[in-house]
């Protein structure tokens, strides 16, 4: 029951993650559409930054009420528009600059004068993982659909592996595409550029405006990511509501006999707008103190992987002699890849828990080991007062 709720919680905080980036890379494209801050455009206050976060919420979830072959042929249309975006980026993009990177830069530069006070290469290496696997977050919105997919134990893993697979292959050719057209670090995360201080937004605008005098290419290519992202919220939510439509289902949330009731469509309606609201409350943090906003969404990333590990650690330890394996199965091998996923989970729980500027202070702490240990204590306490007394696991459905 602690792993349906990190889980859940980890959800939530993806979906606010994934939803106030948009809205903020869309004041962005405002502010470069009105002439950039150096020009005089409009730079959105944080109260209009949330008013588009509450939108975008609204459109998920009212994409998410919708019947689900409707919402499966959009997250067809999504993977379509992310793999045809991606390769458009990363063509265009390097083509368009006037001036390029060295392969030398990069592939071996640090960025070890970034302001941060963080100067070690091994140290910015590490950190560095974080992008990576926030990245992979999305592989697992597979297993969320599986009970409505067809043939979902086979199905189910393989829409995992070929989504990390993807992810793999293209965003290695993004990134790299992106990097050829990097040239000056400090001014791209400089606060006074035309993006304010939006760094892929202003390599976008910048190698537009270099080439043929004006940005608007740069700003066509930002709408292209934006639309990406909505597509990420779109099935953030999806996967966020069929969670909580799960756990309810299996009496481990409060208010269950609510979450887990479906409309005509059979779609889990009010754990759609229940993710959507608790998301919007999540961002309200925001407009008192950001500090306290990212501290809040820092689990999103490694809140996944340890909820996952859990499941995984009792799998090759608890359940090694009597698990059932399924018929897509790693067979002698499965005990070997779930340490290995176990072991890489703690490493990244502690590297991402490490200060990632210095000198440390109230507003540079790293948070996300304060978050994280806050959320297991109320977990587990919650288990040990009340859980474990009533919860008896899933309910099987077959």
């Amino acid at each position: 029951m602690g792993t349906l709720c990190f889980l859940d919680y980890w959800l939530w905080a993806v979906t606010t993650s994934v939803d106030y980036s948009l809205a903020q890379l869309i004041q962005v494209i405002i502010l470069l559409s009105t002439g950039g801050k150096n020009g005089g455009g409009y730079e959105a206050s944080k109260y209009v930054v949330i008013a588009f976060h509450g939108g975008i919420l609204f459109l998920h979830g009212v994409i998410n009420s919708l019947p689900i072959s409707l919402l499966s042929f959009l997250g067809q249309l999504a993977a379509i528009w992310n793999v045809l975006g991606v390769f458009v980026l990363m063509i265009v993009i390097p083509s368009v600059a006037t001036e390029r990177a060295s392969a030398k830069f990069v592939f071996t530069h640090f960025n070890a004068e970034n302001g941060e006070g963080i100067n070690s290469k091994p140290y910015i290496f590490l950190l560095g993982l974080l992008m990576s696997q926030y990245t992979l977050t999305g592989f697992d919105a597979s297993a969320h659909m599986t009970e409505e997919t067809k043939d979902a134990d086979r199905n189910g893993p393989k829409g995992i592996i070929s989504a990390v697979g993807i992810s793999i292959v293209v965003g290695w050719g993004y990134i790299l595409g992106i990097t050829f057209a990097v040239t000056d670090i400090l001014y791209l995360l400089s606060e006074d550029n035309d993006a304010g201080g939006y760094a892929i937004a202003q390599v976008f605008y910048q190698a537009f405006k270099k080439r043929y005098g004006h940005g608007t290419g740069g700003i066509i290519c930002l709408v292209i990511v934006a639309v990406a992202i909505f597509f990420c919220g779109m099935s953030s939510v999806t996967s966020n509501s069929r969670m909580a439509y799960a756990f309810s289902r299996d009496g481990a949330m409060p208010l269950s006999s609510l979450w887990h009731k479906v409309n005509k469509q059979e779609v889990p309606i009010y754990a759609v707008w229940l993710s959507v609201f608790i998301s919007f409350c999540m961002a309200l943090t925001s407009l008192g103190s950001i500090v306290a906003f990212e501290a809040m969404v820092s689990i999103a990333t490694i809140g996944l992987y340890i909820a996952y590990a859990f499941p995984i650690f009792l799998r090759v330890t608890l359940a090694r002699k009597h698990f059932v394996s399924g018929p897509f199965n790693l067979g002698r091998y499965g005990v070997v890849v779930g340490w290995v996923a176990v072991l890489w989970v703690l490493t990244i729980s502690v590297l991402f828990s490490l200060p990632v500027s210095y000198p440390i202070t109230i507003k540079t702490l790293n948070y996300t080991p304060v978050a994280v240990g806050c959320l297991l204590i109320l977990v587990v306490s919650y288990w040990l007062i009340s859980g474990r007394r009533w919860f008896k696991g899933p309910i099987t459905n077959i």
